[in-house]
């Protein structure tokens, strides 16, 4: 019995798919585009009765994607931190709203948001309302600034 390398192609490549799929991209994609080189080949191979065919059209697609494609692929999924919430706060302005002294937590308004404020650990004279601050740090919702 000969083995029909059209349909070990095409199976193996839909096995890679599933794999990378099922185990939520680990690779990085790179499963499923070898995967679907395999089971292009196979298709072929399948199509034109032309074991060779589908075998050389599957390297073909594998090295072209790992040569070229692969960079791209890597560039177009990386990702890029961006800071978000109290993050995108550090080191931006702030105006103080409510007094703001070492015993007694005021507020700040960053970025039209009020927040909750304290003054950074070496601050020790009270900030009254209309001063500007920047914002220094991050102790759960509370920000630390200093003028």
């Amino acid at each position: 019995m000969a083995i029909d390398w059209g349909w070990v192609l095409i199976i193996s490549g839909a096995l890679l798919i599933l794999v990378e799929v099922a185990l939520g991209g680990f690779a990085g994609f790179d499963l499923v585009l070898i995967g679907s080189a395999f089971m292009t080949g196979g298709a072929i191979g399948k199509w034109t009765n032309d074991t060779r065919l589908g075998l050389l059209v599957a390297s073909a697609l594998c090295a072209i994607y790992i040569v070229a494609g692969r960079r791209w692929v890597r560039s177009k999924l990386k990702v890029r931190h961006t800071a978000s919430n109290a993050d995108a706060m550090l080191g931006h302005a702030a105006l103080v709203t409510e007094r703001i002294d070492a015993h007694h937590a005021g507020q700040v308004k960053v970025h039209g948001e009020t927040w909750r404020a304290l003054p950074a650990a070496d601050v020790a004279v009270p900030i009254e309302p209309g001063t500007e601050v920047k914002v220094e740090s991050l102790d759960g919702v509370t920000l630390m600034v200093r003028r």
